[in-house]
């Protein structure tokens, strides 16, 4: 399970990283949404993905 947690964070900074970059270039506000919600989605994998190996682990 350590290694999801890796390839979510992983995943979260790429989304955020290219959100920063959308809204640099001034991209349409759909691609910067489209980051913004991939970003957020990946920290709702994140805390579910902890919460799921903590309760395993018990």
């Amino acid at each position: 399970m350590g290694d999801a947690v890796k390839v979510i964070i992983a995943g979260t900074i790429l989304w955020l990283i290219a959100l920063v970059v959308e809204i640099a270039r001034s991209a349409p506000a759909t691609q910067i949404w489209i980051c913004l919600v991939g970003a957020l989605l990946g920290l709702v994998g994140l805390r579910y993905t902890i919460r799921r190996r903590r309760r395993e682990k018990n």
